[in-house]
């Protein structure tokens, strides 16, 4: 397990800096027109679902605080989905970069979610119901803001097993629905919430990936059809 996700990770590495005109070819559905985004030492081209890898809280704010600041300058919707105890923290932080989330706030600007709440009903991970709740944050901006920046904190998931094998199939399933909206999505996992294979199956499901604090093009990623086939061909009973 540990031998498998230091090899991806050092496969990222060593791998090239994101090109966003791979993507063009890659993702032919997406808007072609969406201008590229600074992240994490590279520019996001036409492929916006992230997952991002992290060893402290620390690190995280460090890699993803430019990302944010320069959303909220260019004018763009900040949707942050936090860990119930990390309501404060946040708030400073972003304070601490000349964030003024108050006024962002009472604009529309700026919206903070608790993540157990956003993604956990009466304790359940539901897939569909998510997908819905996303495809309604895609659709509800108005022209104020021409597009969403949302950040996610994934530590909810690594609670129980259950909601980790919901949340893979999700994290593949909503490709299909990032590909039709412009809006960055940054699912934001700290490595020690998760066993070394889910961290490679999260891999799997996302086109772009920040590890070491580098944007990179992810060699490892599925088209969402295929990983769904292999889950359940992985979790189908074997027979004699």
């Amino acid at each position: 397990m540990i031998t498998a996700l230091r090899y991806a990770a050092d496969a990222l590495l060593c791998a090239e800096s994101l090109d966003p005109s791979d993507y063009a070819r890659e993702e032919c559905t997406m808007n072609k027109r969406a201008a590229p985004i600074s992240l994490a030492g590279s520019q996001l081209g036409n492929a916006r679902h992230v997952c991002a890898f992290f060893n402290s809280d620390d690190e995280e704010y460090r890699v993803l605080l430019p990302f944010i600041k320069d959303g909220f300058t260019c004018g763009d919707k900040a949707i942050h989905m936090v860990n119930p105890t990390q309501h404060d923290d946040h708030l400073q932080r972003l304070a601490a970069v000349g964030i003024d989330t108050a006024a962002a706030e009472r604009t529309g600007q700026f919206e903070m979610r608790t993540n157990t709440d956003a993604y956990l009903l009466d304790g359940r991970f539901d897939q569909h119901r998510m997908l819905q709740v996303f495809e309604q944050l895609a659709r509800n901006k108005n022209h104020d803001f021409p597009l969403s920046r949302i950040v996610c904190r994934m530590d909810w998931a690594g609670d129980r097993r259950t909601h980790v094998d919901e949340l893979i199939e999700f994290e593949a399933r909503v490709n299909d629905l990032w590909t039709r909206h412009d809006d960055t999505v940054i699912c934001s996992y700290h490595l020690n919430r998760f066993s070394g294979d889910t961290v490679i199956d999260i891999m799997r499901t996302h086109p772009v990936v920040i590890v070491g604090g580098i944007l990179q093009q992810n060699p490892f990623y599925v088209p969402p059809e295929q990983f769904l086939r292999e889950v359940r061909d992985r979790r189908a009973p074997r027979t004699m």
